[in-house]
């Protein structure tokens, strides 16, 4: 097998969300006749369930009226709204952006992270990220040929903290990790890193010349006034190494549109415009319009959001911890909670396609998020409240049916 075809390889696409018909389907032993109930996908958010944002349709709308000016911006993107985003983003995130030279539209935060990384690897460099963290991160820093260096994330030490190992973080520096990368809320775990956290990342990332790439997806669906701290506005890190991902695909339901923003570094955000120029040109045109709907809700319609995913998790935490052999911390920010099972008698990814065939449910297998995770999967609870529910208990049936009786 040649070095490109290892290479294509290793990227794997058969447990992203939405790619569950291409998964194998042939039966793994089956102990149990099919079991009933509504179909769920928890591998990625029900926009059904959760609309977009009231009016996203008439703004984009807008932008089709608009024709080719809209159709033909920049390549980083409108400049009108870049600079409506980069204005409530100052606000948001209390740094100050400047939309003319920091900040790039882009197709999807997916496409802001490729991006990014593109813009800041080369090939054997050393690239820090945490164990686990979003599954493209540990493919994308192998595609352009750099060196994984994992960093522990113990999210059931303390639930006080995310529990990044700092010291396994600066080691990482010392033996030469250029580029660190990493989520907050950490997906899939949907843990905050404290204030402390992210300050102690700053100082490390500043005293070893570092640059940080931090992917805040999830920021505005915080749970139980929970603080979050943003990388930005620390003034520690020197601004020309931080890059911030943000994106209105999740908790504003506006996947479709496929927008995603980056901001930050002059010097990196003019080159993932030079790298996007040959990627896609520019996020859709006429999508970008839609962007000028974000942070801009009705009154009440993001606290509603919230409440009604977190009463969304509280039910699912607590028919998971009521099982026995579960484990699961909460989630303080997202849609995602990560649980860990018992030990079966099969793989967890000839677990997860029993689930998916006999029981209508269809889950993200911890592995796809670090190899050693292998008794954990990922379940995205932006679904409709009863559905998710029943299908919870469905997971937990199967996981009885193929417990592994000697493990202790």
């Amino acid at each position: 097998m040649g070095s490109l075809e290892k290479k294509f390889l290793r990227l794997g696409a058969e447990y992203a969300p939405g790619q569950e018909v291409r998964q194998d389907t042939n039966e793994v032993g089956l102990r149990f006749e099919k079991i009933p109930g509504t179909p769920v996908d928890f591998s990625h958010g029900d926009v059904d369930a959760f609309e977009p944002i009231p009016g996203s349709l008439d703004v984009f709308n807008e932008g089709v009226r608009l024709g080719g000016k809209q159709a033909y911006t920049e390549y980083r993107g409108s400049i009108d709204i870049r600079e409506n985003v980069a204005k409530k983003l100052s606000t948001f995130t209390g740094s100050t952006i400047n939309a003319d030279q920091n900040f790039i539209i882009t197709p999807g935060t997916q496409g802001a992270l490729f991006l990014a990384m593109g813009s800041t690897i080369s090939r054997g460099d050393k690239v820090a990220i945490v164990v686990p963290d979003y599954f493209a991160n540990r493919k994308l820093v192998e595609f352009f040929e750099g060196e994984v260096v994992p960093v522990q994330l113990d999210y059931y030490k303390n639930d006080t903290l995310a529990g990044l190992d700092l010291t396994q973080l600066e080691d990482a520096f010392k033996a030469g990790v250029k580029l660190f990368l990493f989520s907050n809320p950490n997906n899939p775990t949907g843990v905050i890193y404290s204030k402390d956290e992210i300050r102690d990342i700053a100082k490390l990332a500043q005293q070893y010349g570092a640059t940080v790439i931090v992917d805040e997806l999830y920021s505005r669906q915080i749970f139980e006034g929970r603080t979050y701290t943003h990388l930005c506005a620390q003034n520690i890190v020197d601004p020309e190494n931080v890059i911030t991902i943000m994106g209105p695909s999740k908790t504003e339901s506006l996947s479709g549109y496929r927008l995603g923003v980056a901001f930050g570094s002059s010097k990196i955000i003019d080159r993932m415009e030079k790298l996007q120029a040959i990627v896609s040109l520019r996020a859709g045109g006429y999508s970008q319009a839609v962007l000028k709907s974000w942070f801009s809700e009705p009154e009440g319609w993001m606290t509603e959001r919230i409440a009604q995913h977190q009463a969304i998790r509280d039910d699912l935490v607590a028919k998971l911890r009521a099982a026995d052999g579960f484990q699961v911390r909460a989630t303080e920010a997202g849609s995602y909670l990560f649980p860990r099972i018992p030990k079966l008698d099969i793989s967890i990814t000839e677990f997860v396609k029993v689930l998916r065939l006999q029981a209508g449910v269809i889950v993200t297998p911890g592995t796809e998020f670090g190899p050693q995770f292998t008794e954990s999967f990922r379940v995205n609870f932006s679904q409709d409240h009863r559905a998710a529910v029943d299908a919870i208990g469905r997971v937990i049936q199967v996981v009885e049916a193929y417990r592994n009786e000697y493990a202790k």
